[in-house]
């Protein structure tokens, strides 16, 4: 049994007969919509033929949203149904930026997501879904798509239909008769300031709404929609990929130059034999996991601050959905932070020392749990399946980057308290990782907007960071990293020019660790708000 619909654009009047049935029956909240219809104009004057279409879940086989929730709040029923449970829901909103088709909202009233499950509760009594009994048009025909005799069966099989963006491989179960393309694809039409029904935000043009000769009109322009979910994740996720990058930095790079103590020139030795000079010093070795354990926490603080249900975040662990990186993410960070306590305790609790070997292994083992809870996003975002700009097979090795920059940054500013007497040493090392990170960030985040060929949402979002709403921001980042890169280069010089060390230059080191950190989080905050420029239905 897979339930399944046929929407009937021939037949469809445009009524919203089933919007409001909708409405009624599943007391869907003002402003909020589980269906609704999108109107088109397309033409030029006087050749113009508003198109117009019903929009909402499709019931995917592979649902994205399902995939990504971490309580399993969405969930896909034997009977195919995309249902949803607001009892175990932690308003994540990572359902919203999973579904390609825009059809999930959080409900005001109990801060979780909500969406069409096809009348669940009416089919397990057998009845029809509200919106199906209430259009005057037998427009909408629902069915068992696995019954080759069913009627819907024999529209999909013998009738020319259509999906919305079949491209993902979600396989809808929604299937529309004689729609056309430019409400089917929210990139085929222009969406104006002003409307007939009221003042609304320029988005993007798409390739496919160019304008019509002479420059009078839009070949295709949306008359008619209702308003969205708009951009679910804010500052407070960019300001988590920060945190979190300072964080799983810092362990990355305090575990590099663990695993390179012994060969570090003029490196002082620990108070074992075989001590190495990062963990030598019970204070000074102590800090980078300190600092590490800080942003980790400040991460979660901004991870469970941006739930719309805060109380809830600890299902995450008690009844995890394993498949979602949400999930797996939060075992990650947990696990750097297990490191980071482990390098503190053996740092400030341990007498004796810690042998070469020790910290070598517990050096790798920070680089390894670094690099887990940095890169982890990269999955995380590549289930969102609905936001193509977040879709770049560059991001894992980026987030990666990204961090060990973030953890230079941070320890060459802290250099003066880390150093056991080789500072120049250490600075000009740190300063090294940190020029080296910048170089590497800055062909990544090339690779982020020239890299986008295929889909137009990519293509749009990486305008808007280039030359849109997100100029400034991307203009911010580049200038950071500029002017980082120019003082590194300066702390180099001086550092060449005295013989006895580069303390005099430990300003430049530290101006530029501070001008990385901003130019890293100014890129963050474009990528997270341009991702979600696009709109999606």
């Amino acid at each position: 049994m897979r339930w399944g619909k046929v929407i009937d654009q021939d037949r469809c009047i445009g009524c919203h007969a089933c919007s409001v049935a909708c409405k009624s029956e599943n007391d869907v909240p003002l402003g909020s919509f589980r269906t609704w219809v999108k109107q088109v104009e397309k033409g030029v004057f006087p050749d113009v033929r508003r198109h117009f279409a019903v929009l909402r879940c499709n019931q995917c086989e592979d649902a994205p949203c399902v995939q990504i929730c971490p309580t399993a709040a969405m969930f896909r029923r034997k009977d195919g149904i995309v249902d949803f449970d607001p009892e175990v829901c932690i308003g994540c909103k990572s359902c919203i930026q999973a579904c390609p088709y825009d059809a999930i909202y959080m409900d005001p009233r109990s801060s979780t997501a909500a969406k069409c499950n096809f009348c669940a509760h009416r089919i397990e009594v057998g009845l029809e879904p509200a919106c199906v009994t209430a259009c005057p048009e037998t427009a909408l025909v629902v069915g068992d798509l696995d019954d080759p005799l069913s009627k819907i069966s024999q529209i999909v099989s013998r009738q020319g239909v259509s999906v919305r963006k079949p491209e993902l491989g979600t396989r809808p179960k929604v299937f529309y008769k004689g729609a056309d393309e430019s409400v089917l694809r929210p990139d085929a039409a222009f969406r104006p300031v002003e409307g007939m029904w009221g003042r609304g935000r320029v988005l993007p043009q798409a390739d496919g709404a160019r304008a019509a000769p002479g420059g009078r009109a839009a070949a295709a322009v949306v008359a008619y929609d209702v308003p969205r979910e708009g951009a679910p994740w804010g500052w407070k996720i960019s300001a988590y990929l920060l945190a979190k990058g300072v964080g799983a930095g810092t362990l990355m790079v305090a575990g590099l130059l663990a695993l390179l103590a012994g060969r570090l020139p003029g490196a002082p030795l620990g108070s074992g034999p075989a001590g190495s000079w990062l963990l030598a010093d019970r204070a000074p070795a102590a800090l980078p996991a300190i600092v590490a354990l800080v942003f980790l926490g400040v991460t979660t603080g901004f991870l469970v601050g941006d739930l719309r249900r805060p109380d809830r975040f600890l299902l995450i662990l008690t009844r995890p959905q394993w498949g979602s990186w949400l999930v797996r993410g939060t075992f990650c960070i947990l696990a750097a932070v297990a490191v980071a306590l482990v390098w503190a305790a053996l740092a400030l609790f341990r007498s004796a020392g810690t042998s070469a070997g020790e910290a070598r292994l517990l050096g790798a083992l920070a680089i390894a749990s670094g690099i887990a809870a940095s890169g982890y996003t990269a999955f995380l975002l590549g289930q969102a399946r609905g936001r193509a700009f977040w879709q770049s097979p560059l991001l894992l090795p980026h987030l990666v980057v990204q961090a060990f920059a973030a953890g230079s940054a941070a320890l060459i500013v802290l250099a003066p308290a880390l150093s056991a007497g080789g500072l120049a040493r250490l600075e000009s090392t740190l300063a090294s990782f940190l020029l080296g990170a910048i170089v590497l960030d800055s062909l990544a985040i090339a690779g982020d907007l020239l890299s986008h060929v295929g889909p137009e949402d990519a293509r749009a979002a990486a305008r808007a960071v280039t030359r849109g709403r997100f100029r400034d921001l991307f203009l911010v980042a580049v200038l950071a990293r500029v002017g980082a890169a120019a003082l590194l280069a300066g702390h180099f010089a001086v550092a060449a020019a005295m013989p006895q060390g580069a303390s005099a230059a430990l300003p430049l080191a530290a101006l530029a660790g501070a001008f990385t950190l901003v130019g890293l989080g100014a890129w963050e905050h474009a990528y997270v708000l341009a991702g979600q420029e696009p709109p999606l239905s």
